[in-house]
């Protein structure tokens, strides 16, 4: 289907919608649709230490849908969980888009740096095509927590040193324009929106853990729709009662996400209206450190 610059609007439309952008922003989203869609704004999709978590939440995007999104805008030189190439042409591809450079480079995945070999791509280990690949890139963009902090993979006792994208380009001392998107999975949303404010406006707002300020700017704790029952200190005692989940070990008095604004899934659902406590998956010590591992020990964090 060909696209028109009035597919362009709709679809800046729905993603204003979305983020929750003002609707100024219309022309400059559209234009940044556009110039994805052109294969003007290419993304080469690197990863390391994951489950592809991240890959399959881009899949449930809406407005645009999956088919659209991989179609129409993303660009992607490569991509290991949606590229159809494998062996030799897959290599090749990679190595095609480092040397033509000027993509935004996304990692999934955290990075072993103790035992390298543990990750490789190739006959390479992951950790030295990392390097290669951020020197050429415009913007790396690390999506969800094993990306951003290590996740997972870098819980305790870490036999492969695995560790963030952000440390790994510390440690070999190359300094590049980075965005941290955490989540356990990152959230379609959060994703398609950083990359279209980097094409049109270059590195969004960020806080001290490079992370963009518009969707981690808050504690969901202050935006969840039982916040009211936890000012009347009234706690549920068991998952499926009425109350707070506070006192079961919800993480959300000390995460910084808009999940409970966003939804997941197109919106059906999110941790907490599904009566679950919040384990926190967006925090930089998420599964790191014992006493915040997936729920909180202490009752008192915020009491």
């Amino acid at each position: 289907m060909k696209l028109t610059r009035r597919t362009f609007l709709k679809d800046a439309g729905l993603l204003l919608a979305s983020l929750g952008l003002e609707p100024s922003l219309l022309p400059r989203m559209a234009d940044a649709l556009e110039e994805m869609a052109s294969g003007r704004a290419p993304i080469l999709w690197l990863q390391g230490l994951s489950c592809s978590g991240c890959s399959v939440s881009l899949l449930n995007s809406e407005s645009p849908g999956p088919a659209d999104l991989i179609t129409r805008y993303l660009s992607l030189y490569f991509h290991q969980t949606l590229s159809a190439a494998t062996g030799a042409a897959a290599k090749d591809a990679v190595e095609t888009a480092i040397a033509k450079g000027g993509y935004i480079l996304v990692v999934e995945g955290a990075v072993p740096l103790g035992v390298k070999e543990a990750c490789k791509f190739a006959d390479e280990n992951f950790s030295e095509q990392l390097l290669r690949a951020a020197r050429s890139a415009q913007a790396v963009v690390c999506t969800g927590t094993c990306a951003a902090f290590g996740g997972i993979p870098a819980a305790p006792p870490n036999l492969t040193g695995a560790a963030g994208v952000g440390a790994a380009l510390k440690q070999a001392g190359l300094a590049r324009p980075l965005i941290n998107l955490p989540g356990c999975p990152t959230h379609p949303a959060w994703l398609v929106g950083t990359l279209l404010q980097v094409l049109k406006s270059g590195l969004p707002e960020l806080d001290e853990l490079q992370r963009p300020t518009r969707f981690f700017g808050q504690l969901l704790h202050e935006q969840c729709p039982l916040f009211a029952q936890y000012q009347k200190k009234h706690f549920a005692q068991a998952l499926g009662e009425d109350g707070c989940l506070f006192k079961l070990g919800c993480q959300g008095v000390v995460t910084q996400a808009d999940c409970s604004l966003r939804g997941w899934n197109g919106g059906v659902n999110w941790c907490i209206r599904g009566r679950s406590i919040c384990i926190g998956c967006a925090r930089p010590e998420f599964a790191l450190d014992p006493q915040f591992a997936f729920f909180r020990l202490n009752e008192n964090d915020l009491l």
